[in-house]
């Protein structure tokens, strides 16, 4: 998975680049979404993967597919990864282009995960705490794992805060073992 993100960084850089010149951040978000969703169904995929299916074949049958949703430029994205035998990569390049996206928009995706359910004050409070760390706004998800025994974990991209008395005691065990 590592390898896509890689390959699909430089199309998202260029997609974003152009979506931000030409105002249309949104637009491309929507256009690339509707193409990841399309380049990762089952039957589109079983017949870009038949060897005798053409690269044009392969854009002819995304761009068929989604008709007058696609502007001609995003027309010419998909001729361009098909051309490339990329066409695999929308999914990771819609992931990438969302990523700038939001740090454009000094916008950022934080899963918190807390031992029990914690009520919305305290939500509230956790949720700034973490906007004014990062100095972006925040856009949590909660989730509850009773294995945590107490406390939480953070994540905010490659940022992860593990604050939870299982990790404590994971780490105690190690350091008795070592």
């Amino acid at each position: 998975m590592a390898e896509l993100q890689s390959l699909a960084r430089p199309y998202a850089k260029a997609v974003f680049e152009l979506a931000r010149e030409t105002n249309a951040l949104p637009a491309w978000s929507q256009t690339l979404a509707t193409l990841a969703l399309t380049a990762s169904d089952a039957q589109v995929v079983a017949e870009i993967g038949n060897p005798r299916f053409s690269r044009g074949d392969a854009a002819k049958l995304i761009i068929g597919a989604l008709g007058e949703r696609l502007n001609a430029q995003a027309q010419n994205l998909v001729r361009l990864l098909a051309e490339n035998h990329r066409i695999a990569l929308l999914p990771a390049l819609a992931t990438e282009f969302e990523a700038l996206k939001a740090e454009a928009e000094k916008r950022v995706e934080v899963d918190i995960t807390t031992a029990s359910e914690i009520d919305s004050a305290q939500k509230q409070s956790l949720a700034s705490a973490i906007g004014k760390r990062l100095s972006r706004e925040v856009e949590v998800t909660w989730n509850t794992d009773a294995s945590l025994i107490a406390g939480a974990v953070i994540r905010a991209g490659d940022l992860v805060i593990d604050g939870s008395v299982a990790d404590e005691l994971t780490q105690l065990r190690h350091s008795l073992v070592s």
